[in-house]
């Protein structure tokens, strides 16, 4: 693909990623009862602006979805795993859009934690199981 279209494709996965997220946020404040002025308070925001957070306005920040994620407890697996298939320039898998991710999320999380501790564990301190791969 070229640079030109790259581009537009890596703009148009992250207007899709906040969209998808601001509607998630927008369910779960509704689920949970709370109001958008209580969130914003909570957050330290602007109704206004976590009402462009929920519309999934290109604008705002990934950070700002991100914590209001964290403010309402919900897996932030719809935003950091489409993110990690696009760090590794693979497409990310249409059916995984519409779910609920927090057990892939957690899956993705294990499996990165254990890959870290073995490379950061000297080799003398490895059990032999993992010496031998």
């Amino acid at each position: 693909m070229p640079h030109g279209e790259a581009a537009v494709a890596d703009v148009l996965l992250i207007a899709y990623l906040k969209e998808q997220s601001g509607k998630r946020i927008e369910q779960a404040r509704k689920r949970e009862g709370v109001t958008q002025r209580q969130l914003a308070i909570d957050l330290g925001m602007g109704v206004r602006w976590l009402r462009e957070i929920e519309s999934g306005n290109p604008r705002a920040r990934l950070e700002d979805h991100l914590r209001c994620t964290y403010e309402l407890q919900i897996s932030t697996g719809h935003i950091l795993i489409p993110l990690l298939f696009f760090g590794q320039d693979m497409e990310f898998p249409e059916q995984l859009t519409g779910g609920d991710l927090r057990e892939l999320e957690r899956v993705c999380v294990d499996a990165v934690a254990a890959r870290i501790t073995l490379q950061v564990t000297p080799a003398w301190r490895r059990p032999p199981a993992a010496t031998a791969g």
